[in-house]
């Protein structure tokens, strides 16, 4: 676990997956055929103050979405890749743009087309309902489901790696 605490420690990106991650995989699909998607407040909290303590946030998804857009505007999110296939290529792209080396950067993820990513970041992470495949090569897997307060989770995981947790809540205690 030291390690895993060392790792996160490092972490000036971190790079979020969307379905089963941001919400929990299941996919809803409204009359006009749209997808719908749930986000969980926790999660998006987690983000926030990820962003408030000096931590990039990024979304990398295969799938598209304009509710994807909405959310990541709603919470600052500015590095959004979407219908994204080949996320390692979307990944090198982030790095170069935000001058960052992989081991920078953290990424949580739950199913084998997230592996590119995983194996280049310096703080992997996924879901316990995410692949078998997945969950066994990374460096650490949540207690909450996806889109049910594992982001949330990781943030402060990492808050908490780099000393910023207690005064990422001092404005909510005064």
């Amino acid at each position: 676990m030291r390690d895993t605490i060392q790792k996160a420690a490092r972490i000036k990106l971190m790079i979020f997956d969307v379905d089963g991650i941001l919400t929990d995989g299941s996919l809803h699909f409204g009359s006009d055929g749209e997808a719908l998607k749930t986000f969980n407040v926790l999660d998006g909290q987690g983000i926030r103050l990820l962003q408030n303590a000096g931590i990039a946030t990024a979304i990398i998804s295969a799938r598209s979405s304009a509710i994807v857009l909405k959310r990541a505007s709603d919470l600052g999110i500015t590095h959004v890749r979407q219908g994204i296939h080949d996320k390692k290529s979307a990944f090198m792209e982030l790095l170069a743009e935000l001058n960052l080396a992989g081991n920078e950067c953290g990424f949580i993820g739950d199913d084998v087309i997230d592996l590119p990513v995983l194996s280049r970041v310096g703080f992997a992470a996924s879901v316990p309902n995410g692949h078998a495949e997945v969950r066994s090569r990374v460096d650490y897997v949540t207690s909450a489901m996806g889109g049910k307060g594992a982001v949330r989770e990781v943030c402060d995981f990492i808050l908490k790696a780099q000393n910023k947790y207690e005064l990422a809540l001092a404005e909510y205690l005064a």
